[in-house]
């Protein structure tokens, strides 16, 4: 099993040419959508193969981010970039705050009631608008629980030195 720091974590991917100089138009799933641009480095999935890839700039483009990628300079060349995965790993990442974590830090964790019943251990995490959610697949039967992300009065305590989240929450939810 890879360590959590060589793991990928998907930035967004490359969507369409942009231009005729090897510009390239980008989906980002970085929040704010332009944080896919703090990374200089890209792991890029190109036929199957990671390989990485320098960004020489990247900027907003009206509804949309472009961004010019080192050693590709015609629309041809940019071409072959079109639906290419972004990523970058976990150590490529700026450490988090004291008591901080990133999404991709809790999957896998377990999910403890404060009770002390497992739950199960978290498959993702999700927005939904008012409020982050777990996605809890259950230790015992498989079966997926929604648990909202509500600091406090949901989520207890963030151990991940203990490898696990302690939430007040009714097991049978």
């Amino acid at each position: 099993m890879a360590e959590k720091k060589d793991t990928r974590i998907i930035l967004g991917r490359i969507s369409s040419v942009f231009g005729i100089k090897g510009w390239v138009k980008l989906v980002s799933h970085s929040q704010p959508r332009e944080n896919i641009f703090s990374y200089p480095i890209w792991l890029v999935k190109k036929d199957g193969k990671w390989l990485e890839l320098s960004i020489e700039q990247g900027r907003p483009q009206g509804k949309t981010l472009v961004a010019k990628l080192k050693g590709v300079d015609t629309r041809e060349q940019a071409e072959t970039w079109v639906g290419a995965t972004i990523a970058i790993t976990r150590s490529m990442m700026p450490e988090p705050a004291d008591n901080g974590y990133y999404w991709t830090d809790l999957i896998g964790l377990s999910v403890i009631t404060k009770e002390g019943e497992t739950l199960g251990s978290i498959k993702s995490l999700m927005e939904t608008g008012s409020n982050d959610v777990m996605v809890v697949k259950s230790a015992s039967d498989g079966a997926e629980h929604l648990v909202p992300w509500i600091d406090e009065q949901v989520v207890q305590k963030v151990e991940l030195d203990k490898g696990r989240i302690v939430v007040d929450w009714d097991i049978n939810y």
